[in-house]
């Protein structure tokens, strides 16, 4: 074997390569509309061939086009577009921990009755003690009569738009 071979990679590499590039270009092409506008691609025929996917109905033609979106893809430095992909993938992992966090405070303001009014309080000053409650009171009243959640699940809504109004604040 000469060294030119050993230097240029195998098929089954430039088969894994080129589907790693599709599978890219089937996340942007499944992305909404505001968040491609947020992914940077400054080639004007992937931006093209990406909008061309998104109006496909065919499955098969679809998948030629995302062939063909992954041709496209081998001629540009895709760093700038797996940024900004992991970026909106980080934000959304954000907002979960976000909302399990307001789940886990909800749980034991639920758990210690009235004296966890004060965690709320302490998190959101502007929350407003009567309303925390009386949807205290009434989570507790459900739990006791085998009722469904109702309560719990607007005291949840109620510390989300509490989180909301601090985050804009």
């Amino acid at each position: 074997m000469t060294e030119s071979e050993f230097e240029r990679p195998s098929k089954t590499a430039l088969k894994k390569e080129m589907q790693a590039m599709q599978d890219l270009g089937e996340q942007l092409v499944k992305l909404s509309n505001n968040e491609l506008a947020k992914i940077p691609i400054h080639d004007e025929h992937l931006s093209e061939a990406i909008s061309t996917a998104r109006r496909l109905t065919s499955r098969e033609g679809l998948r030629r086009q995302l062939q063909y979106i992954g041709k496209l893809m081998r001629g540009i430095d895709l760093s700038e577009i797996e940024a900004g992909l992991a970026k909106r993938d980080e934000g959304q992992r954000e907002l979960a921990r976000a909302f399990h966090r307001l789940e886990e405070l909800r749980d034991t303001v639920v758990e210690e009755g009235l004296p966890g009014i004060e965690k709320v309080i302490a998190q959101f000053p502007s929350a407003d003690r009567q309303r925390l409650r009386t949807l205290i009171l009434q989570s507790a009243k459900d739990a006791k009569a085998n009722k469904p959640p109702a309560a719990k699940r607007k005291l949840f809504q109620y510390l989300r738009e509490l989180q909301e109004n601090q985050s804009t604040a």
